[in-house]
């Protein structure tokens, strides 16, 4: 049996130009290089799963072959790149063992560079013992430092570095990473499927990553918006869709049947009242070509949202997400939660009511 190896891994990013969505500081720290003007201590802040770690290796490997008139791979530099946990290595005596090999310049290339990842994990006296060396480094030594928890790191060791904030990754950069890797993977994927990867995953490819490689686990080599919705346990965009419809039309005995359905696989009244305010929204921006460029979603479900977008006036939609957006504020002091979004549904249904139909 082949040994599988997770996305993330697989597919991490091996020089400045594949990295996603850091554009600007990959370009920074390159620009630096060329111009010898890159800080003996960086500081790489920002979520986790952006990148910090991976630019930090791409930077340490680019330091040594920049410079060098003659490289052979990886292999050149390979003992001039430390990296420290300060999750386990946090002590003082971790901090001392690396400050005596600071002192030692390197045997290949121009560089020393010490990658401490979760530095904000250091203890208050670690942070003392490594100041002295962040303040005065041999010329041979570069600091890089990524951390998730910016605000931990005392103010002395933040003065001395020079600071890069990772932001998190943009929907469309995900879904678009995610392409590139179905296609080397073989895997056919539905943009809508993708996109709804690139939601869950928040801003982080690292996760966006780890759940693709389980829903292909899950669905093989086909992924649909329906399968990835299904494994992930979110409401697919068909659900808001069809409830949408409903309202509209004012059936609202088949409103409340349709609640309960949701209610009976598992998900929260929040949750769904949550979404669907997000749809009356989606289906606001989505009446105005001007607008449009706000719907974050997937090809398919956008001819959707167009379509349901030219049935829906106006006022029912600003009804609607005020009705939604109420019964959200309201859903955690509720004594009768499900009653609140039933009722609440109910007065949706009725925005557009005629007086002459019969419920």
């Amino acid at each position: 049996m082949e040994q599988f190896i997770v996305s993330a891994r697989k597919y991490r990013p091996q020089v400045f130009d594949d990295v996603v969505g850091q554009k600007a500081i990959t370009n920074t720290l390159e620009n630096a290089i060329k111009s010898n003007h890159l800080a003996q201590a960086l500081l790489f802040t920002g979520p986790r799963g952006v990148g910090k770690t991976t630019c930090a290796r791409i930077l340490a490997k680019r330091i040594n072959e920049e410079g060098m008139e003659h490289t052979s791979g990886d292999e050149d530099f390979a003992f001039n790149i430390f990296e420290l946990d300060a999750a386990s290595n946090n002590s003082v005596d971790d901090i001392r063992n690396l400050t005596e090999q600071v002192r030692i310049p390197p045997q290949t290339g121009n560089f020393k560079v010490y990658i401490i990842d979760e530095v904000h994990m250091l203890s208050q006296s670690a942070f003392n013992a490594f100041l002295k060396t962040l303040e005065e480094p041999p010329a041979h030594a570069i600091f890089i430092l990524a951390t998730t928890e910016k605000h931990k790191i005392i103010p002395t060791i933040l003065s001395r570095c020079q600071i890069f904030d990772f932001r998190r990754i943009g929907v469309q950069d995900i879904k678009q990473y995610l392409h590139k890797i179905a296609e080397g993977e073989n895997v056919r994927a539905e943009d809508d499927a993708l996109h709804i990867i690139a939601q869950k995953a928040d801003g982080a490819l690292r996760d966006a990553l780890s759940i693709f490689d389980r829903v292909v686990s899950f669905s093989g080599n086909e992924l649909t918006r329906e399968a990835v919705s299904s494994n992930l346990n979110v409401l697919d965009h068909e659900v808001y869709f069809e409830i949408t419809n409903l309202l509209l039309e004012n059936k609202i005995p088949e409103v409340l049947i349709a609640f309960n359905d949701i209610l009976s696989k598992g998900f929260e009244g929040h949750h769904f009242i949550n979404g669907l305010a997000s749809h009356f929204r989606d289906l606001l921006v989505a009446k105005d070509p001007a607008t449009l460029q706000l719907l974050e979603v997937g090809d398919r479900t956008k001819k959707q949202y167009l379509e349901q977008a030219k049935k829906s006036d106006l006022r029912f939609l600003m009804q609607a997400i005020d009705l939604a957006n109420q019964c959200d504020l309201n859903y955690k002091t509720s004594k009768n939660q499900r009653l609140l979004v039933e009722l609440n549904l109910m007065k949706i249904a009725s925005i557009t009511f005629d007086g002459k139909k019969k419920i």
